[in-house]
């Protein structure tokens, strides 16, 4: 094995076992140790960020030359991943309508009063129709701020699995060399 090839070897290691450490953060609903922030969205399809796992399955991680990108096919990523504020806009209120509108279609009314029922599942209904109703209602150009919700980049931990690569590719070295040795 040349050193180009141990080199690579550790790259390519390095790769996996980030992105696996990444991955986590989504089973962990925290960057590493750091919780993500709470949404106030009422949510009935599980946690924001893997509600389709669009997001998860998105990311991608690429060696260029001595680097590695990690990169997301979804559009919102960076804006999970950095934070900031989006503009809300026309298509973005039609969308919130047509949520309002699946949200209250799925209410259960009372055969005898004609009114909604009383039932667990319609008051989170209605409380998710009354958010969506809220959002479609915003005016164009009403800024949202999106908290940051980090998946990838600089923690302690990234440099651990970066060392501990290099460590156990240096320690097989190491042993090949003593072998080589022996066997002088």
């Amino acid at each position: 094995m040349n050193l180009q090839q141990f080199h690579q070897n550790i790259i390519k290691d390095v790769k996996t076992e980030l992105k696996d450490e990444f991955d986590r953060n989504f089973e962990r609903k925290a960057f590493f140790d750091q919780a993500w922030p709470k949404t106030s969205l009422i949510n009935r399809k599980g946690s924001m960020m893997a509600r389709t796992n669009n997001l998860r399955r998105g990311y991608d991680a690429k060696i260029i030359g001595e680097k590695i990108a990690f990169t997301n096919s979804m559009p919102y990523a960076s804006i999970h991943n950095e934070g900031g504020e989006i503009t809300v806009t026309a298509k973005m209120k039609r969308y919130f309508w047509a949520m309002y509108y699946q949200a209250t279609g799925g209410i259960s009314y009372s055969i005898k009063t004609k009114a909604a029922a009383k039932t667990k599942k319609n008051v989170a209904l209605s409380l998710e129709a009354q958010q969506f109703k809220a959002l479609a209602l915003m005016p164009i150009g009403k800024k949202i701020k999106i908290p940051s919700r980090r998946v990838i980049g600089k923690h302690p931990r990234v440099t651990e699995v970066i060392s501990g690569v290099v460590n156990n590719h240096l320690k097989d070295l190491n042993d090949i060399i003593l072998n080589q040795l022996k066997q002088k």
